[in-house]
């Protein structure tokens, strides 16, 4: 065979001499020459020595886990983790190599040192994490192996024992808690015989239990959003159970209401998303204001969502869609057109006085929000009560107590002259009304 120091193409370099109209003949590689390249390639790429190496290590340090963390970094100076990155971290979980599907290879090289041998509980696994932690700490480039690992190990939890499920679920929580890992890994749970057996679902509830324990709802929340994830959770269920109904049970039942409210919450910011969207374009299309009502009505019912919800969704739909003027002075004039106009739309969803509120406090807060409305607040409150969108009742309790605090002086001084009038005018028919009792 060849030697490691000879060139692997002897050949290539000797290519024989050309005059310039001859074609440069290209090297070819013989038979022989390639079986010998394979058989070196065989050779370089045997884990068996490394394995033995690591098993030998980690029978001697035993369940000492400090033990196994300082052999661990010693022996990567020694040896090739980058290659073997795999084998090393299947010897740590399971203690061998793995065979595709989670079993163990059958060979002789194995330890009974390992986390899936290691005690059922969160202490443990807390110093396994460490273990991890320390190793990928030291030798950076593991990270992305590491990763790969566990997205292996979760494809391969049919193979494993509930027990070893267990304490892989707790891992991982712990993991994801402290950012060793991206919660991209939880993609393989998706898989769908993973989820058909119900294996996803049980395995999710160990996992979020350990990471809420070492963290909280927020820090899983945030994850899940960053790779997108946050409205995904219901797919942990086969399709026929993948309902809010359903996850919400299951994980409160699990001791999860955290997690069942969290993604209880996101659905609906999903559906009412998605009705905004819809309400838009109806108006954009110019559907008549029955229509849209009516298709409203609809939605509210089939997504349990109160009127007060749907005034503020039908409130940012009516302002969505206009292109408003950038000039202050123009846009009140261009609001209490478009809102005349679509009075009708508001009114339908403001049959009760908790409504009514919600929409002054939107009203307010887009004012806000959007600067050049900032003069128009006044205006637009008087349009809506003459429109009979607003009572009187609503717009006195928003001033004396339900207002919140964007912008509050200046509207509450904008609103002081027509809160008068409206009061004096209140009392002026409680006297009338007074008389004719008389």
């Amino acid at each position: 065979g060849l030697g490691h120091s000879s060139p692997p193409c002897p050949r290539a370099s000797r290519s024989p001499q050309t005059t310039s109209n001859q074609k440069i003949q290209k090297p070819t590689l013989t038979g022989q020459r390639f079986k010998t390249r394979k058989r070196d390639e065989k050779k370089v790429f045997d884990p068996t020595q490394f394995q033995e190496t690591i098993v030998q290590g980690l029978n001697q340090t035993g369940s000492d886990l400090d033990a196994v963390a300082k052999f661990l970094d010693a022996s990567g100076a020694k040896l090739d983790y980058r290659r073997y990155a795999e084998t090393l971290f299947d010897i740590l979980v399971a203690g061998g190599m793995l065979a595709p599907g989670g079993t163990l290879s059958d060979d002789l090289t194995r330890t009974e040192f390992c986390l899936f041998t290691a005690q059922e509980d969160l202490e443990t696994m807390q110093a396994y994490a460490q273990v991890f932690n320390k190793l990928i700490r030291r030798y950076k480039y593991l990270e992305k192996g590491f990763e790969e690992e566990i997205k292996k190990l979760l494809l391969f939890l049919k193979g494993f024992t509930e027990s070893e499920r267990n304490k892989l679920a707790m891992l991982t929580g712990i993991l994801l808690a402290n950012g060793n890992i991206s919660a991209s890994i939880l993609n393989s749970l998706y898989n769908e015989n993973l989820v058909k057996e119900g294996v996803s679902a049980a395995f999710a509830v160990k996992l979020f239990k350990s990471w809420i324990h070492e963290k909280d709802i927020n820090s899983v929340a945030g994850s899940l959003r960053k790779v997108g994830m946050d409205n995904r959770l219901l797919e942990l269920f086969p399709a026929n159970k993948r309902s809010c109904e359903h996850f919400s049970k299951y994980f409160t039942d699990a001791g999860l209401k955290e997690l069942s409210d969290f993604a209880r919450n996101q659905q609906a910011i999903g559906s009412r998303k998605e009705l905004q969207k819809d309400l838009q374009e109806q108006m954009e299309r110019g559907d008549p204001f029955k229509d849209i009502i009516a298709s409203a009505r609809e939605e509210m019912k089939k997504n349990n969502i109160s009127e007060q919800t749907m005034i503020g969704i039908v409130w940012t739909s009516v302002m969505s869609y206009v292109e408003w003027n950038k000039k202050e002075e123009l846009v009140t004039e261009q609001a209490i057109k478009h809102l005349k106009q679509y009075s009708p739309l508001l009114k339908a969803f403001t049959s009760q006085g908790a409504s009514e509120i919600l929409l002054l406090v939107k009203m307010q807060e887009y004012c806000y929000d959007n600067i050049h409305f900032m003069n128009s607040f006044q205006k637009i409150v008087v349009l809506l009560y003459k429109a009979d969108v607003l009572s009187e009742e609503a717009i006195l309790k928003w001033y004396t107590e339900a207002h919140v605090a964007k912008g509050r002086s200046v509207f509450l001084e904008q609103m002081k002259k027509f809160v008068e009038w409206l009061k004096n005018a209140e009392e002026e028919s409680e006297s009338e009304e007074d008389e004719a009792a008389d």
